[in-house]
């Protein structure tokens, strides 16, 4: 199976031709969106962790950046943060891609900072936009799955459905990641037992283990249920886990990626399933998928949901045929034709497949109709990891 999509200089091959517009620090981000208003292909992001917040949101925003959806990267920062934009960019650079970075309090303010960025996105757009989209094997393919507003549903259609598309990509080679280790919980045994080996079923169990104790602190408001899992009949934290593990389909875990302060590793170009070291968050998740190298990502949402993520397309399933009904403009694969008993879970699986490589090859999703472009990175405080002692990988 082959999609149409774009050969980068580092090997890798992107599903989109984005200019990326990075505002460093939240200080910076106002300028960093006039900098990419009005641009086309041009989005801007940031984080809003402040200013010195360590190397594991370093090494998400050098993820993002690295992306093969990202043709190319403007860094903006105020400069004066513990972190600059050079420092960023360099690593960056490693793509091969076009990467510059310019500095509000160098250049002398907003408007000659605005100028100065507008005229480097049109400098990039002459070297990335004329790219073409040429044939590439699915086997380059890497998607992240997540559920969230999950219904009684997810668990019988939407993420069954997403489970057999991610077998059958696997099959082709390609590479399939999963994160939310705290919706996995009561449902450890079921995820060691597919583990490649020994070290990987310790991995899994520590993963699950350690994102159980943040959320078991004195004082920490568990999130196991939201509002909308209750409402659409989940009754309780292992029922939830049981239906979200479904999306990871029945291939072997290949490894679980480390995401920490040392850290972000991508997904192997050997393909397979593996789970990412990261938060049940969807925004912040997406990012880190990014990061690890993600193209795509699969959004299951038995409630319905008017998401999109800023670099990666997003395929929008739902497993609630009401709630397609209501939502239809803005979901992608109506996964309730299982429900009511018009297909099979193996026909929307490869409904969804189908759709992962048109949308591959440059199709529309919902979400981009919209213009919806979010974005958040994913910190672990570093204070709460050493009160926990929790361990980041085994020696």
């Amino acid at each position: 199976m082959k999609f149409n999509g774009y050969e980068r200089s580092d090997g890798s091959a992107g599903v989109r031709n984005i200019l990326l517009v990075m505002a460093v620090a939240d200080c910076s981000e106002p300028v960093a969106r006039m900098i990419a208003d009005g641009v086309d292909g041009a989005v801007a992001v940031t984080q809003h962790h402040g200013c010195i917040c360590g190397e594991m949101v370093a090494n998400a925003l050098i993820g993002v950046g690295e992306n093969p959806n990202v043709a190319g990267v403007l860094l903006v920062d105020m400069g004066c943060e513990g972190m600059p934009a050079r420092s960023l960019g360099q690593m960056i650079r490693r793509t091969k891609k076009p990467v510059e970075w310019i500095s509000i309090q160098g250049l002398g303010g907003t408007n000659k900072t605005v100028a100065t960025g507008k005229e480097i996105l049109e400098r990039f757009s002459q070297q990335v936009m004329t790219a073409k989209r040429t044939e590439i094997d699915v086997s380059r393919l890497v998607v992240g799955v997540k559920c969230g507003g999950s219904d009684t549903t997810s668990g019988l259609a939407g993420n069954p459905a997403v489970g057999a598309f991610t077998d059958m990509l696997i099959d082709a080679g390609g590479s399939v990641i999963m994160s939310e280790p705290i919706e996995a919980v009561g449902a450890e045994e079921p995820l060691a037992e597919r583990a490649i080996n020994e070290d990987v079923r310790k991995e899994i169990y520590r993963m699950i283990g350690n994102e159980e104790k943040r959320w078991s602190v004195p004082g920490a408001q568990l999130e196991f249920m939201c509002k909308g899992n209750i409402d659409g009949g989940l009754t309780t934290i292992e029922e939830k886990s049981m239906g979200a593990i479904h999306k990871s389909g029945s291939r072997p875990i290949m490894g679980v990626l480390r995401n920490d302060d040392r850290k972000l590793e991508k997904v192997p170009k050997s393909g397979g399933f593996y789970l990412l070291d990261d938060t049940h968050l969807e925004m912040m998740s997406f990012s880190s998928m990014a990061a690890a190298g993600a193209q795509i990502v699969i959004f299951v949402s038995g409630c319905g949901a008017t998401i999109g993520h800023a670099v990666l397309p997003m395929i929008k399933v739902t497993g609630n045929p009401e709630t397609y009904r209501r939502m239809s403009e803005d979901m992608d694969i109506n996964a309730g034709t299982i429900i009511t008993g018009e297909e099979s879970i193996d026909s929307v699986g490869k409904r969804i497949l189908d759709e992962v490589i048109q949308v591959a090859s440059g199709k529309v999703t919902a979400g981009e109709t919209f213009g919806y472009s979010s974005f958040s990175v994913y910190r672990k405080d570093p204070r709460l990891e050493a009160l926990l002692n929790l361990s980041q990988k085994l020696p």
